[in-house]
């Protein structure tokens, strides 16, 4: 993968994030501890989700390992678990995390607790960091 490929790929999953990241600010409205409105909290748990899987299949490309489609099947959350257990224990721990509060929890069950979900993204920022280019300056996360 050249390294060209890689920054475009990394500014693909960052404008997920910071998508997300604006759709939770804007719309979902945050009062106390709460996101006020559950649809939009999905809406950008889903988008967060989505981020961090262009982040991983970066990160499988780089690792010469990409995930491959079986006949019949799409490559689903147990794929991605199993290919992250033989390269990094630390990026399945932050992939389970975000699959569990991000997928699971804000985007099905409709979690609107800020602590929550801000836990959620922050593990997928730690997997989009691991394919950020090197002397990368543009937008970052906050």
């Amino acid at each position: 993968m050249s390294s060209r490929e890689k920054e475009l790929r990394y500014r693909e999953a960052l404008r997920y994030f910071e998508n997300a990241e604006d759709i939770l600010k804007s719309k979902a409205r945050k009062k106390d501890r709460y996101y006020q409105d559950p649809k939009y909290v999905r809406m950008a748990c889903a988008t967060a989700y989505n981020g961090t899987l262009l982040a991983l299949d970066t990160y499988f490309e780089m690792k010469g390992q990409p995930l491959v489609e079986k006949k019949k099947s799409r490559i689903n959350v147990k794929d991605y678990q199993k290919a992250l257990a033989q390269f990094d224990k630390k990026i399945l721990n932050e992939f389970n995390t975000a699959y569990r509060i991000l997928h699971l929890e804000g985007y099905y069950e409709g979690e609107t607790n800020y602590q929550v979900i801000n836990a959620g993204i922050e593990s997928a920022r730690q997997i989009l960091g691991k394919i950020k280019p090197a002397g990368f300056f543009g937008t970052s996360l906050n």
